[in-house]
């Protein structure tokens, strides 16, 4: 299926029984609402089709993988209601990735974001590059990484989480992703699509019954996500309307 408009763009294409979902959006691939959505619905309709046995979740272009939410889309937000609906949008996604039947492989070409490191911690395998440095940028603008801390802290611990979210305005590199555990292995740029093609093949050579039940045991412990990143999205629904959110937001558009 493909599927392009101004909300950005996702397409999903199969090779034998590897699906791989691209998406992205002009803005440095970041999410408004409906993009989230419909990669929502994809990772449930691959989760449910029986010819699928891994997929690779990847973003389009060379730079950047995922600058996060959405920055028009926060400046339009007027209410509580509307803040949690936007950010329940992460919620969302990130228990559809943890809920899916299927392995996912990341395949991270660069710099990542806020909601974009989230979306990488979600992910089971994750292949980078020497490119990939992430940010926590939510407390510059007023919020926090609350949907995704779960998400990230499972992956490299509070501690790195919090070093992230204190120094909102800091890149960490590559390589210390790749030794708090958010990357599984990283890649040269030239050879990241052959690495991640060749894993992905090795993988789906694997009995499909022994991946479902790893896929169980790796996402052990994390049942109460399903009301947890959704209280989380209430918290930061209500921050995004502070004063503070909103010039710092109008600040970064400029």
């Amino acid at each position: 299926m493909s599927s392009e408009n101004l909300n950005g763009s996702l397409e999903t294409s199969f090779q034998n029984t590897i699906a791989t979902v691209q998406f992205g959006h002009p803005a440095s691939n970041s999410f408004p609402r409906a993009l989230l959505n419909q990669l929502t619905t994809e990772i449930n309709s691959l989760s449910r089709d029986e010819n699928v046995s891994v997929i690779i979740l990847k973003s389009e272009g060379n730079r950047a993988f995922c600058s996060g939410a959405s920055f028009d889309e926060l400046l339009q937000v007027e209410n509580e209601e509307q803040g949690t609906e936007f950010f329940s949008g992460f919620a969302h996604l990130l228990n559809a990735m943890r809920n899916c039947n299927k392995l996912i492989i990341g395949r991270v070409q660069g710099k990542a974001v806020g909601g974009g490191v989230g979306i990488i911690s979600a992910c089971d395998y994750v292949f980078g590059t020497p490119e990939s440095a992430i940010k926590l940028s939510e407390l510059a603008i007023g919020i926090g990484p609350f949907v995704i801390e779960p998400a990230v802290s499972r992956k490299i611990g509070k501690t790195a989480m919090t070093q992230m979210t204190l120094a909102p305005h800091e890149w960490k590199s590559a390589e210390w992703a790749f030794e708090k555990g958010l990357y599984s292995a990283l890649s040269d740029s030239a050879n990241l699509d052959q690495d991640v093609e060749n894993f992905a093949q090795k993988l789906s050579s694997y009995n499909p019954e022994a991946l479902f039940e790893m896929k169980k045991i790796i996402w052990e412990g994390t049942e109460k996500w399903e009301s947890l990143l959704f209280e989380r999205a209430a918290i930061t629904g209500k921050l995004v309307l502070s004063d503070f959110s909103r010039n710092a937001l109008l600040q970064f558009k400029k």
